[in-house]
């Protein structure tokens, strides 16, 4: 009996592990969380499990987010999978690399299409990254691996905009 309640303990244990809500949304939700966000820094980075620099630097991104979370700084983490990939093949990756921020599924397929609304510069390629201001209106878009230093300089920048 012991060893049933033990095994049914753990079940429960991963099941509520691995439950992080992994929603489906359109470009237009990604912009709706943007111009809805209020007196915050939004740092949106777009990612895919396949994309080894992706991967590489989501771990500094929770990390800084994390050591400035009473500065007012929201990270929001669009995968860019594939349609196959969801929702399980995501989830079960961003629970073995324990990312802790909110994820959501970009269910876009037409990249000339969503790709301008985040920036008319961005081609496409991943990781990418967008920064905003939601109070001043500052906008700045990397599409390119970040490290860490960069990201914090980054984010400098958009909360030093709000000082002027």
């Amino acid at each position: 009996m012991k060893n049933l309640w033990i095994a049914l303990l753990l079940c429960c244990i991963t099941v509520v592990a691995k439950s992080q809500e992994l929603p489906s949304w359109k470009i237009t939700e990604v912009e709706k969380y943007i111009a809805t966000a209020k007196n915050e820094v939004l740092v949106i980075n777009f990612w895919a499990t396949f994309c080894k620099p992706c991967v590489a630097e989501i771990p500094f991104f929770i990390s800084v987010k994390d050591s400035m979370k009473n500065d007012g700084i929201s990270l929001l983490l669009v995968s860019l999978d594939l349609p196959s990939f969801y929702p399980d093949k995501i989830q079960k990756f961003a629970h073995k690399q324990q990312f802790t921020a909110p994820i959501v599924w970009l269910n876009e397929t037409n990249a000339d299409y969503f790709c301008p609304k985040i920036s008319p510069q961005w081609s496409g390629s991943i990781p990418a990254t967008l920064i905003v201001n939601t109070r001043t209106g500052y906008r700045a878009f990397y599409e390119e691996e970040m490290q860490r230093t960069d990201l914090e300089s980054a984010i400098k920048a958009a909360k030093a905009d709000g000082l002027k």
